[in-house]
C-alpha cells in the first residue's frame, strides 16, 4: 500500500487523471470481465513494453477481449504505477 501511494504522488497531473479515467472506464465492465481484464493486465506489466503491445494486438487477445478492453489494457500498462493483485493501483487516490 505504501509503495502505491508513494507511485502515486510521482504521477503527473495527466499521468492521475488518465488514471482516474481508465479506472471508470474499468468500472463500468461486468465483474467477470473485469477480473479478466485484470489479471491480464497484471500480467502484461510484467513484460517489457514491446512484448506488452504485441500480446495486446495477438489475435488471442483480439478474440478474448473488446477493443475498449484491449484499449484500457493498453492505457494501464503505459502508466507507471506500482505493480498490485486487484488492478488497485488505478484506484484514485488523493490528488
Amino acid at each position: 500500500m505504501l509503495n502505491r501511494m508513494e507511485t502515486w504522488e510521482h504521477l503527473t497531473p495527466g499521468q492521475k487523471q488518465q488514471a482516474r479515467e481508465l479506472f471508470g472506464r474499468m468500472q463500468q465492465l461486468p465483474p467477470d470481465r473485469r477480473r479478466m481484464l485484470t489479471t491480464a493486465v497484471r500480467d502484461l506489466r510484467a513484460m517489457p513494453p514491446g512484448q506488452r503491445e504485441e500480446i495486446i494486438n495477438s489475435n488471442r487477445f483480439r478474440g478474448m477481449f473488446s477493443p475498449e478492453e484491449r484499449d484500457i489494457m493498453r492505457g494501464a500498462t503505459r502508466l507507471p504505477l506500482a505493480p498490485c493483485v486487484q488492478f488497485c493501483a488505478l484506484v484514485p487516490l488523493q490528488s
